[in-house]
């Protein structure tokens, strides 16, 4: 298989990992899930995270090719739209990001939302192929955590966003809206049915008594996720997953991040005095558990 080389950028206040895949040959890349940073405290915005990954890409002297989203973040911003602005590279996510922009359109009660995905240049559908330079990359629609939720296989490479974890922290939740334990048990078997030599990369870790890590082998999940393991029937994971998730506080940006994230990463338009607002409905998730 191709083997892109890929460098993963842990941020430590929302857990999130961020990567720069590049083709070594032709020295060009993507970047995959980029954060843009958010204090939910004071209503402050930065670039830190964003910056870092473009001097990076600066410093391997890269060509920035795609501008890559896993589905709609629920704990972070994304800073597609801020890193468009930067460098002219087309943005992407799945093609199923419309059900999601409709779902939440209706939360937010923002019938002015275009809900046909013409925030991103590019909208990917299930198997869907394209390049990172000459690194073949497929498209697999990976519903569960959300419906618009897709991995990237790049070579030898997977992508897997919020769908399984390092082997010691299991799999996702799936209780968010449009969220599925089943079709999460269903997107799993579809990843690990890869080579066991893929690279698995994951879209958060939550390190417990040791260093942060984003890096293992499909052969590895198989033989060792905590939750994979213990539940290794469908109806067992399903039973077990639902049990868990209500017992899950909601993550605390959800409200904040979904109608940036739904509308391509980009923040609300300044009101008549210059500054932006955010809307948060009251009651919108009840029946979730309190954190």
């Amino acid at each position: 298989m191709q083997r892109p080389d890929v460098a993963g950028f842990y941020d430590p206040r929302t857990c999130s990992i961020q990567y720069v895949v590049s083709d070594p040959r032709t020295r060009k890349c993507a970047i995959v899930d980029p954060v843009l940073d958010f204090d939910e405290k004071s209503g402050s915005t930065a670039t830190h995270n964003a910056d870092r990954l473009l001097d990076f890409v600066r410093s391997q002297d890269l060509d920035l090719q795609w501008i890559l989203d896993t589905h709609p973040h629920a704990d972070h911003f994304s800073a597609a739209s801020y890193l468009k602005s930067r460098t002219g590279a087309p943005t992407a996510i799945g093609a199923r990001i419309v059900d999601v922009q409709k779902l939440w359109a209706g939360i937010y009660n923002w019938p002015e939302l275009p809900t046909d995905g013409s925030q991103w240049d590019r909208l990917f559908a299930n198997g869907e192929t394209f390049r990172i330079g000459d690194i073949d990359t497929r498209v697999l629609h990976s519903p569960g955590h959300t419906l618009a939720s897709i991995t990237y296989v790049a070579g030898d490479a997977a992508f897997v966003h919020d769908t399984i974890f390092m082997p010691d922290s299991g799999t996702a939740r799936a209780d968010f809206p449009g969220g599925s334990a089943r079709a999460l048990w269903a997107s799993i078997q579809e990843i690990l049915a890869l080579d066991g030599e893929t690279r698995v990369f994951v879209g958060h870790d939550y390190p417990d008594g040791r260093e942060p890590r984003w890096e293992s082998t499909v052969a590895e999940e198989k033989e060792r996720n905590t939750h994979l393991t213990r539940y290794p029937s469908e109806e067992a994971f399903v039973a077990f997953r639902n049990e868990r998730d209500g017992t899950l506080a909601m993550p605390k940006l959800i409200l904040h991040a979904l109608q940036v994230n739904i509308n391509g990463g980009r923040l609300p338009e300044p009101e008549a005095n210059g500054k932006r607002y955010l809307k948060f409905p009251i009651d919108a998730l009840s029946g979730a558990a309190w954190g």
